[in-house]
């Protein structure tokens, strides 16, 4: 089976909204290649399976702010307060959305939730090491893990391209280099 959704489509889509990483109803309805209403319909149907938690819905200043950073004009103009699913209301979803794009879809966000979480020890590790040697490899395997979150989309020009990420603490650098045919 191909994969229909990769992982830069999902992580494009994934917020920070209340100490938690989220994606917003209408993004993940757009992944699973349905209308946003079908999302909500489906968990409406099912409250059983979404308890407190599992799905967040936004203040008006929370919807403000999405507005003013990722100017989405799916909840610009909608007067509904949209709603958020955090990690474990769209394993939920999961159960309840049956099909092909549907389960591809979902291996993808599982996927990248946990490269993001994984990129994130990995750089609290990076961070607390005080030996070189160690450094190296967590860089390393933290450059292995951004690389597999951009997918094949990179532009590479001639033979290599170098991605850098420059955090609080410390300067990450990874390049990725094309094979010549």
């Amino acid at each position: 089976m191909r994969e229909i959704v990769k992982f830069n489509e999902v992580e494009s889509k994934v917020i920070s909204l209340r100490g938690q990483n989220v994606i917003l109803d209408s993004d993940v309805a757009g992944l699973y290649g349905v209308e946003t209403m079908r999302i909500n319909e489906a968990v409406k149907n099912n409250p059983d399976k979404f308890p407190e938690g599992y799905i967040l819905e936004l203040t008006k200043d929370e919807k403000k702010e999405v507005i003013e950073i990722f100017d989405n004009p799916k909840i610009k103009f909608s007067p509904a307060l949209p709603k958020v699913f955090t990690e474990k209301g769209l394993y939920m979803l999961a159960t309840i959305l049956k099909s092909e794009k549907a389960t591809q879809t979902t291996i993808a966000i599982v996927e990248t939730f946990a490269k993001i979480r994984e990129l994130s020890r990995t750089v609290a590790k990076l961070s607390q090491s005080p030996e070189e040697s160690m450094q190296k490899t967590l860089m390393q395997k933290s450059g292995d893990i951004v690389a597999d979150l951009l997918g094949d989309d990179l532009q590479v020009s001639d033979t290599e391209t170098s991605i850098e990420i420059n955090f609080a603490l410390m300067k990450f650098k990874h390049t990725v280099k094309k094979k010549a045919k």
